[in-house]
């Protein structure tokens, strides 16, 4: 896919995309059954972090194509990516941007979404344990971080030609 993707941040507060993201995030979850969160908790969640948010512009509108919503000690509460744009590293390129305002980054994610615990193992994130019905539905998670050998190791995995 050849087309021109802005990264955009948000502080906290700040409200952009938010109808965008609550609606992408509900189109992966009747996809894919991950995701589950409810839209009021979602949108405290939301407006209480820092988003990064890849935007692809148009002529007439925006298409959110992924965003990541952080805490400022760099836990990724939600990362999600348009799945008609996976697999063109724009997962990686929002990891990346967190990671490069973060010492640490961990996440959750659920013990049986082997699609996004393996593109966290791709990119260098550990499990660190696992958390017995760490979800509403009683669901398992991982938790996850990024591994420390070395962020800046890691972020030249995510540049071309670094």
């Amino acid at each position: 896919m050849s087309v021109t993707i802005d990264l955009r941040a948000f502080g906290p507060g700040d409200d952009a995309f938010l109808g965008e993201a609550w609606a992408l995030k509900e189109r992966i979850r009747k996809r894919e059954n991950v995701l589950k969160q409810r839209r009021g908790f979602f949108t405290d969640a939301y407006r209480r972090s820092k988003v990064y948010a890849l935007v692809e512009p148009g002529y007439d509108s925006e298409t959110l194509v992924g965003f990541a919503s952080t805490r400022r000690d760099g836990y990724i509460l939600f990362l999600a990516v348009a799945p008609e744009y996976r697999g063109e590293g724009f997962g990686r390129q929002l990891v990346a941007a967190v990671a490069d305002e973060h010492s640490s980054v961990t996440c959750h994610a659920r013990s049986t979404n082997d699609g996004a615990l393996a593109f966290y193992e791709r990119i260098g994130f550990e499990i660190e344990r696992r958390v017995e019905n760490y979800y509403e539905d009683r669901g398992d998670a991982y938790y996850l971080r990024l591994g420390d050998g070395g962020l800046a190791a890691k972020l030249s995995r995510f540049v071309p030609g670094a």
